[in-house]
């Protein structure tokens, strides 16, 4: 088994998850069982009851665990499915600590950070690479190098690697290279990140500069004299867009020095993702298409989607532009959307709600293509029901205690006391009716998609809201829960209670996405020639 620990110095966004995924899409190219677990010091037991604002979005794992961003990036750029198990947090090690305390399983000891907390955390991850087979287990480490956080994982990694053989475990150190204001790279933000981490004694192998602009070749000889590395092992990381990082670090040859350090043999390579990225450098179209949400001050917050509008306009040929539009705005001022498309994200709470309604029914009577996903599939429920069936007080009941809850907990739900247990979680399969515009594009009866969400449709409004033109086109649990709706008389009119966006990948975008990009782009073609 081969590790590869990824930690990051100076300061915290750097990109240490998509130089983590990045290292993973080099070596899954090359034909390498790639597994990798993301560790999060924060004392949560998942990023579930994360503020947006703070923490961006929270993505949904198949299994249903609730965790940080980073693990979306693993999933669409490796090509892999993740569980719980790939996310480690110091809420669920001390848990797990404390649960074998009280069973008696460390025999009186007195339980401490070391050797118990980190022995915790060593067997976690050996546990998890093997049981996927991996061959080359990938390891991110949230924060930063000198959070105290943080202290008890880096020390577990530190024994990690004096137990490991050689050539089986190596370090990533994810580092700032600022420019001054003269336009010059400078390096002592790098030393003295590096010199914190030697302190912890922790070595870096590579270091990985993040830095507006290519790194000179002084400025790496300067890194590499000062940090202790090799020169070939200091690469250049500049921005440019996320999926083009492999490709930059296939130029930096950094996939060599891995394979190099870590005894590794070279495999032939895949080239899927550098066609990928070839075809989204040559789009030529684009559209436009309004995001209306509470959080898009925070674009992060909806990351997922944002990736597969992405995936979608490259496959369908074209460059998708998002404009962000705040939905508690709209709740006071004249809507005026008049984009290629408009997209509802999911979200929870009455705070803009009323603003997304206004936004719903601006498609809808405008014959804008429409994508409502989790609460924007509830809201476009509500939408319907006041607009076209006349429904005056029709609402969601996690908004209102109107008498009219078009949206609503399930019988068996309003009897949990407890709030977080009537969420739904996790991969669901969802029956899709034959004939409809669902079934045209998964092309099947039957998906497996992933939800986040407490309400759903009201079961005693469905017969209203169907013979007013409505189409319920996918549901699950024997019928009893609504998950797909469409209006066919409309151009393109389509929401899902799930959230489609987790399960895009660049080399295979998610079926709802396709079909409304391709949508805002024939309509944007439409209104270009008249």
């Amino acid at each position: 088994m081969k590790f590869i620990a990824v930690t990051g110095g100076v300061m915290s966004g750097l990109g240490k998850g998509i130089t983590a995924a990045s290292i993973g899409r080099l070596l899954v190219d090359l034909g390498y069982r790639v597994v990798p677990i993301k560790i999060d010091p924060y004392i949560n037991i998942d990023a579930g009851t994360m503020n947006p604002f703070q923490h961006g979005e929270v993505y949904v794992l198949k299994d249903g665990t609730e965790v940080d961003l980073d693990l979306g990036h693993y999933e669409r750029f490796i090509g892999i499915e993740l569980t719980g198990e790939h996310n480690i947090t110091t809420g669920k090690i001390y848990r797990r600590v404390i649960e074998k305390e009280r069973k008696g399983e460390y025999l009186g000891q007195t339980v401490q950070i070391i050797p118990h907390v980190t022995d915790e955390i060593k067997s976690w991850i050996r546990n998890v690479a093997k049981a996927k087979n991996a061959e080359i287990c990938l390891i991110e480490v949230g924060g930063t190098v000198g959070d105290i956080e943080s202290m008890p994982f880096l020390e577990a990694l530190r024994q990690m690697r004096i137990e490991e053989k050689d050539g089986n475990f190596i370090l990533v150190h994810v580092t700032l290279v600022p420019l001054d204001a003269g336009g010059e790279q400078k390096t002592k933000p790098t030393q003295h990140s590096v010199k914190e981490l030697r302190e912890l004694g922790l070595y870096p192998d590579i270091i990985v500069g993040r830095c507006k602009e290519k790194l000179k070749e002084s400025t790496k000889k300067k890194i590499a004299l000062f940090c202790d590395v090799e020169k070939e092992a200091v690469i250049s990381n500049e921005d440019c867009d996320i999926y083009e990082v492999p490709l930059k670090f296939r130029e930096e040859k950094l996939d060599e020095v891995i394979l190099r350090k870590l005894k590794l043999e070279k495999r032939e390579r895949r080239t899927e993702w550098e066609d990928f990225v070839r075809r989204m450098r040559e789009l030529k179209e684009e559209v436009d298409i309004a995001i209306v949400g509470k959080y898009v001050d925070v674009k992060d917050a909806y990351l997922s989607i944002r990736e597969a509008l992405k995936h979608a306009g490259v496959h369908v040929g074209c460059r998708v532009n998002c404009i962000w539009i705040d939905s508690e705005r709209l709740e006071n001022e004249s809507v005026n959307l008049d984009y290629d498309g408009i997209l509802i994200p999911g979200g929870f709470g009455k705070r803009g709600a009323e603003g997304k309604i206004r936004a719903i029914g601006y498609a809808r009577e405008n014959n804008i293509p429409f994508l409502g996903i989790c609460f924007g599939f509830q809201l476009a429920v509500v939408e319907f029901s006041r607009s076209v069936c006349k429904i005056k007080n029709a609402n969601s009941s996690e908004l209102s205690e109107s008498s009219e809850c078009v949206i609503d907990l399930l019988p068996e739900q309003k009897q949990v006391k407890e709030l977080g247990a009537t969420m739904r979680l996790g991969e669901i399969e969802v029956t899709i009716k034959p004939g409809t515009l669902a079934h045209r594009l998964y092309g099947r009866e039957s998906v497996f998609e992933r939800h986040r969400h407490r309400y759903e449709v009201n079961p005693e409004y469905i017969p209203k809201l169907e013979g007013r033109g409505l189409v319920f086109s996918g549901w699950s649990d024997g019928k009893r829960r609504m998950e797909i709706l469409e209006l066919p008389e409309h151009r393109f009119f389509f929401a899902v209670q799930f959230h489609p966006e987790f399960k895009s990948r660049p080399l295979s975008p998610s079926p709802p996405f396709i079909g409304f990009v391709t949508a805002a782009l024939n309509f944007r073609r439409e209104k270009l020639k008249k």
